[in-house]
């Protein structure tokens, strides 16, 4: 664990361990939760899509490809909940591939109606 205060910044950094200099890594999701196993019931969106949700969420450039930086402030669920957990999905990429998902930036996708 990494115990912060609430409003504190925090910051994070995801890094590709790769033979492969021309890969770059793109922060697609970032969802957090009380409970270590379901991030699906009680969450709070950070990033969905590459679209950002929460207002203190930041994205820093890097010198290299392979590793993405973020931030965002420490916050807590209701009170009954003593931990937060943080699930990310990363999209690993060929540079200079602008048609691959990490130059996409945020992807608003919509669902279709399954009606008839």
């Amino acid at each position: 664990p990494y115990y912060v205060d609430l409003n504190q910044n925090l910051f994070l950094q995801a890094s590709l361990y790769s033979s492969d200099p021309n890969l770059v890594v793109f922060v697609d999701t970032c969802v957090a939760s009380p409970d270590p196993s379901n991030f699906r019931t009680l969450t709070y969106e950070l990033i969905r899509n590459g679209c950002v949700k929460d207002p203190t969420y930041f994205s820093y450039s890097s010198p290299y490809g392979g590793v993405a930086r973020f931030a965002f402030n420490a916050f807590s669920f209701i009170n009954r909940y003593p931990s937060v957990y943080l699930q990310c999905e990363l999209v690993v990429c060929r540079v200079n591939d602008y048609s691959s998902r990490c130059y996409q930036g945020c992807v608003s996708r919509f669902k279709r109606n399954a009606g008839s």
